[in-house]
């Protein structure tokens, strides 16, 4: 059983990554978006290895990993196949039991948007995988991660709707994007 002061510092976590997420899932903008992601995402493995989740913990570095990497390999089909592997052979390796499979459904999810996807279509594909990191925070007792992957859900919600709003102006969501060189 954990102490106290674990408990504590794990909330803490959830909480800071919660105001970290809404921050991301508020901008219009994928490359702001995934960079504080990548922030909150350290949050989350902080939250997760106080809490003992070992393979929520293991999956949410992959995610920083996977966010990088989507960002410098956007739509690379070998590229994402590595970060599923990794990601499977890090699931078998910290198994616990049944309430590790939310986070690794979640990392599924999460990884074939940000390869594949961009735009509303993105925010649709991890606004789902936030509602299986939800369900792997509550199962793990974090109420800041829960509240934070709720947040989220709600946030990128008013985004994508935002967007879509913005598509039928006739205001090309490309634009809305940097352009790479």
């Amino acid at each position: 059983m954990m102490d106290n002061l674990n408990v504590l510092a794990g909330q803490f976590f959830g909480l800071m990554a919660l105001v970290l997420c809404v921050l991301a899932f508020s901008s219009k903008k994928d490359d702001r978006l995934l960079i504080l992601l990548i922030s909150a995402n350290v949050a989350f493995a902080l939250q997760f290895l106080v809490f003992q989740s070992w393979t929520a913990a293991a999956l949410t570095v992959l995610v920083i990993v996977r966010i990088v990497l989507a960002r410098r390999y956007p739509g690379s089909v070998p590229v994402m196949l590595g970060v599923l592997g990794a990601s499977g052979v890090a699931s078998v390796l910290t198994w616990q039991g049944w309430p590790d499979l939310p986070a690794m459904i979640a990392m599924v999810l999460g990884t074939l948007g940000m390869f594949l996807l961009r735009g509303i279509p993105l925010r649709v594909s991890l606004g789902l995988a936030a509602t299986f990191w939800g369900l792997s925070h509550l199962l793990v007792g974090s109420v800041g991660g829960l509240m934070a992957e709720a947040l989220v859900v709600i946030t990128n919600a008013i985004t994508i709707y935002r967007l879509y709003r913005l598509k039928q102006q006739g205001i090309d969501l490309n634009d809305l994007q940097p352009v790479r060189k």
